[in-house]
C-alpha cells in the first residue's frame, strides 16, 4: 500500500516545485502525491496589498483594489492550477492525484491528512509577508492543528518557509 504526501498549493507547481517535492522520498518508495488547490475566495484586502508592496509589485497592489472575481471564475482558476500542477508532477514521474478544495484551505489539508493517514503535509505558496511574519500562514496553521511538522515551500524556488 502506498503512503501519501498531501500538498496544498495556491500557485501552479513548477518543475522546480516538483523536484523539491519528489526529493522528500526515495525512488523506491511507493508514494502518492495528493494535491489540493483551494477555491476559497476569502482574503484580507489590506494584507494582500501589503504582501504585494513588500514584493515591490505596485501594479499587483493596485489590482487588489479592483472588484474580485465571482466564485465560478475562482473555481475555474483553481481547476486550471490543479490541472497544470498535476501535469508537471506526472511529467516528473510522480504518482499524483488531486482535487479542488472547497471551504477553508487549511481545514481541507488537515482533513485530507487525517483521512489518508499521510506521512507528510507540504504547503506551496508565494511569500506572504504579513502571514509569514506573524506565523499565520497556511503551514503554521496546519502544523498547529495536526501536531506535525508541515513543510512550507515557496513556489518556484528552493526556499523553505519558517514553519
Amino acid at each position: 500500500m502506498s503512503e501519501s504526501i498531501i500538498i496544498l498549493t495556491e500557485e501552479p507547481l513548477s518543475a522546480v516545485d516538483a523536484e523539491n517535492i519528489m526529493d522528500l522520498y526515495g525512488p523506491d518508495d511507493d508514494v502518492e502525491l495528493v494535491l489540493l488547490v483551494p477555491a476559497n475566495t476569502k482574503r484580507n484586502l489590506l494584507v494582500d496589498v501589503i504582501d504585494q508592496l513588500t514584493m515591490l509589485d505596485v501594479p499587483g497592489a493596485l489590482r487588489e483594489f479592483r472588484e474580485k472575481p465571482d466564485t465560478e471564475t475562482v473555481r475555474a482558476g483553481a481547476r486550471d492550477i490543479l490541472q497544470a500542477s498535476l501535469s508537471v508532477l506526472l511529467a516528473a514521474g510522480a504518482k499524483a492525484s488531486g482535487r479542488v478544495a472547497d471551504g477553508d484551505a487549511v481545514a481541507s489539508l488537515v482533513a485530507q491528512v487525517n483521512d489518508s493517514d499521510a506521512r507528510q503535509a507540504v504547503v506551496v505558496t508565494r511569500p506572504h509577508a504579513v502571514a509569514d511574519t506573524f506565523r499565520q500562514d497556511w503551514a503554521h496553521q496546519a502544523q498547529r492543528k495536526l501536531g506535525l511538522p508541515v513543510l512550507h515551500l515557496y513556489s518556484g524556488s528552493g526556499f523553505i518557509g519558517d514553519s
